[in-house]
């Protein structure tokens, strides 16, 4: 098993992958700070659904997000390659020695 299957078989949910030509939205100014947040809604338009943001603050600013292609996500954050076959719906959190994996159905709009 891959590190993405054995993360989503540890929280019981489905395998999701995205593809690599995927986008996602990352906070390239937040990098260095922790935690790391993730949050994975509906793809749409080429993207994955990630927003993946470093810290404790989220801000509304439309340029807070910058487009990435996933496959270059191991040059940014490595650590977070392993949560990204996690299905919509879901969100992370991660820092050192700590680790938080749950379902927000809000972010598919159940």
């Amino acid at each position: 098993m891959s590190n993405q299957e054995d993360i989503c078989a540890k929280f019981n949910a489905d395998y999701s992958p995205c593809n690599g030509t995927d986008k996602l939205g990352i906070a390239l100014e937040t990098i260095g700070k922790l935690p790391v947040n993730g949050l994975r809604q509906v793809a749409e338009n080429g993207t994955c659904g990630w927003y993946i943001w470093c810290g404790e603050k989220w801000t509304d600013d439309p340029d807070f997000f910058k487009p990435l292609h996933v496959s270059h996500i191991n040059d940014y954050l490595p650590q977070i390659e392993p949560y990204l076959a996690l299905p919509p719906g879901h969100r992370f959190l991660i820092a050192v020695g700590y680790e938080d994996v749950w379902k927000d159905s809000e972010l598919i709009g159940i």
